[in-house]
């Protein structure tokens, strides 16, 4: 048995992944019934990563904040704009394909039990509202938001404490993240059991009649993960994009797939970011902040579905009014974590800007909730996956101009 688990720890992470991803689709198709007590993994390895992501983002950001030293470039600035302009240039490609590629719904799915925000004066006011949440509030909800303020807040008070009690919070720090790992090993049957559950609970059935919604969907995600994104990193790197690309998509963008929620997969970007060799005092404050505001994928989902009801509706939308959307889009994309139920409750937000009713715009929502199944999971790797490879990207850079620097001057 020890040489079994020997051997099985020998075999890297993401084939361990896609070797419970087999057995979970095997089992779905073969024995379901049988097979159904699995369904706890997935439920047990969810659950323990929401659990500690919480916690491993307030003392990680602490810890770099309080310890960074006077003078020591973290680059946070480059990561912002590269999140901002990767999240309005996603929103930019899922407009024009919109146009390219129109889709009709039949309004007739509902969304009766959710509660669209008003504007997009409630969304920044909801934002604003988790920046002051209760400290142990915002962690027993996983309010991020107000986590990471709590967290710079308490980072920058700390700067001058003695060295003695910034060890302790280092310490703490080091403990968290060493919690996470064993967590992540159980990554295989995490994913084994949840996508038993997926299969077996949803099917794909429900799917086919939003075939082609589907297609443009995810066809712009993956556009925007395999040529938009590259283009980002090549024009900032000036080396060949894919390598990184790749990386992040295969080890950040599988496990954010099946979890399909960007701040359990935060301690999954943690661990990549350390293997990728990134400055630990960025990485620390950059995966937590991309968890917020990075979110290409939302702004695709935004930006199809609203168009998708306006073509529906028979409206006429110019380009300046279709520049705006893209704009709309990436502003209500970087707020979505902040209100409850997402991306798919600030399509309403979009639909507004083309006078359509909150009882259609909430209609639209439903059909989001159909396709949801595989929707959110896409955009929930292209976002979670960003977040390390932007990050990587304008260290890469910094490093780049640094060696010019040093050659010009040898």
């Amino acid at each position: 048995m020890k040489n079994l688990l020997k051997k099985w720890n020998r075999i890297s992470l993401v084939k361990q992944i896609i070797a419970g991803l087999i057995v979970g689709i095997i089992l779905a198709l073969t024995i379901p019934e049988t097979a159904k007590p699995i369904v706890i993994f997935g439920s047990l390895f969810v659950g323990a990563l929401k659990a500690i992501a919480p916690v491993l983002v307030l003392f990680l950001v602490m810890a770099a904040i309080s310890q960074h030293k006077s003078g020591h470039q973290t680059n946070m600035k480059s990561i912002i704009v590269l999140y901002l302009l990767g999240t309005f240039l996603a929103g930019l490609t899922a407009v024009i394909a919109s146009f390219m590629f129109p889709v009709t719904l039949k309004l007739g799915a509902g969304a009766e039990d959710v509660t669209a925000p008003g504007g997009v004066a409630e969304v920044l006011k909801t934002l604003l509202m988790n920046i002051v949440d209760n400290p142990v509030k915002a962690i027993y909800n996983a309010n991020y938001i107000g986590i990471l303020s709590w967290a710079l807040v308490l980072g920058f008070a700390l700067k001058n404490a003695s060295d003695s009690t910034k060890t302790v919070i280092s310490n703490l720090s080091e403990a968290v993240s060493k919690i996470v790992t064993w967590v992540i090993k159980f990554a295989p049957l995490g994913i084994m059991g949840l996508v038993f559950e997926s299969i077996t609970t949803n099917g794909l059935e429900s799917l086919l009649g939003y075939g082609r919604l589907l297609v443009v969907l995810i066809g712009c995600m993956f556009f925007v993960a395999l040529v938009v994104n590259p283009v980002i990193v090549y024009a900032a790197t000036r080396q060949n994009p894919y390598p990184l690309v790749f990386t992040c998509l295969k080890e950040s963008g599988i496990t954010a797939f099946f979890t399909r929620s960007s701040a359990a997969n935060i301690p999954v970007n943690m661990n990549l970011c350390e293997k990728l060799g990134l400055n630990k005092d960025t990485y620390s404050v950059s995966i937590p902040l991309g968890a917020t505001i990075n979110m290409a994928g939302a702004a695709v989902t935004i930006s199809v579905l609203s168009l998708a009801a306006v073509h529906t509706l028979g409206i006429q939308v110019d380009i300046p009014t279709a520049i705006i959307l893209s704009v709309l889009s990436a502003v209500c994309a970087c707020g979505a974590s902040g209100v409850a139920g997402g991306s798919l409750l600030l399509i309403p937000l979009a639909c507004s800007l083309f006078g359509i009713s909150n009882d259609v715009a909430m209609t639209v929502v439903g059909v989001g909730f159909i396709v949801g199944v595989l929707q959110d999971s896409c955009e929930t790797a292209l976002n979670s996956s960003t977040d390390v490879l932007f990050t990587a990207t304008a260290e890469f850079r910094k490093r780049r101009k640094e060696g010019n620097t040093i050659q010009k001057t040898a």
